[in-house]
């Protein structure tokens, strides 16, 4: 999606071109949406953003999205233009690999395909349930099942420590078994009072890097306070682990809102975070969106059935594979 000046260099040899989406569905209609608004009717994404009233409707969202929780990027000029010069160049494709299912954002994918914007291939690759031999894995080994709250925040989400303070004090105070993925910024290792982890030693862990996808598969895993990166989300459904949402920079509030407010597989910590603020989150706000998360079992059991519909799609017949297969002869009917 950043190397659209390759559509340029395409087009000029005749040659017909594709686009891989790494996001989801929703957020490409509204990348395209958002582009349009502002190029026909001046829209200004920072000034919707600061407003505590604005909603806006989107094609691919059922609910309005509020302005707070537009993406970041779109807040800050040289972005937003570049933001807005990628969607134009994205109608430039043929068609559109979109890192998907069908299943998981049936309203969004329908809503693409009734615009004149390039054909979308809903397609996702699935993963695997690897088993990682580390300290880690070890450790949830010896925990009862779904009883241990993930938090991991990407390879960007690092925290001052006023920061790391109040989640560890809501850590401790919400009870809960916990591994947490902590990074100083400009620095791999975890770092943490010493007091802490001495009085949660029993039923916590703070690590540095973790193998992701092998901890989201664990069976002593409840929850998973994220980030909400795409990737990590469809890691998160394809594993069955509802979410708590904390987003940080990029399309990630997007990205909770569809979570939170559209499918309604994760609860909220802030929707509307954003890394850049010096804003801090405090225990309390935290403590509460942990034990939601790990004691309210409508979502686990809603997050499993996205989890099945999702690992369905990718088997022969389903609509991953099918998606796949259309792209594979649109590709070979193309009059080169």
């Amino acid at each position: 999606m950043f190397c659209t000046s390759m559509l340029d260099v395409a087009e000029e040899l005749g040659v017909p071109s594709y686009l891989f989406f790494p996001s989801g569905a929703a957020f490409l209609g509204f990348t395209f949406h958002i582009q349009t608004l502002h190029d026909e009717e001046g829209f200004d994404a920072a000034a919707a953003a600061e407003s505590t009233e604005a909603e806006l409707v989107f094609p691919g969202l059922v609910r309005p999205l509020p302005g707070k929780v537009l993406p970041s990027g779109l807040l800050h000029e040289e972005w937003a233009a570049a933001s807005y010069r990628m969607a134009r160049d994205f109608r430039k494709s043929k068609g559109i690999l979109v890192n998907t299912v069908k299943e998981l954002e049936s309203y969004a994918v329908d809503s693409l395909s009734r615009t004149e914007n390039p054909k979308v291939y809903p397609n996702l690759k699935g993963e695997k349930s690897r088993r990682e031999d580390d300290e880690t894995i070890e450790w949830l080994d010896q925990q009862p099942e779904s009883s241990v709250v993930f938090l991991c925040f990407g390879s960007m989400g690092a925290f001052r420590g006023e920061q790391v303070r109040e989640i560890a004090s809501a850590l401790e105070g919400s009870g809960h078994r916990f591994l947490w993925s902590l990074r100083r910024p400009g620095e791999g290792g975890p770092w943490a009072s010493p007091r802490f982890l001495d009085r949660t030693a029993e039923v916590g862990r703070v690590m540095g890097w973790v193998p992701q996808a092998a901890v989201l598969a664990h069976k002593s895993i409840g929850g998973f306070v994220s980030h909400c990166g795409w990737n990590s989300t469809l890691e998160s459904v394809w594993f069955g682990v509802p979410m708590a949402t904390w987003p940080m920079y990029a399309e990630q509030q997007f990205n909770a809102f569809l979570l939170v407010e559209e499918l309604e597989i994760a609860t909220e910590v802030r929707m509307d975070y954003r890394s850049e603020s010096e804003e801090v989150v405090s225990a309390e706000e935290l403590e509460r969106g942990i034990r939601s998360l790990m004691e309210d079992c409508s979502r686990k059991g809603r997050m499993k059935g996205f989890s099945d519909l999702v690992r369905g799609a990718l088997t022969d017949g389903g609509s991953s594979s099918s998606s796949i297969a259309e792209f594979i002869g649109d590709v070979s009917n193309n009059d080169l």
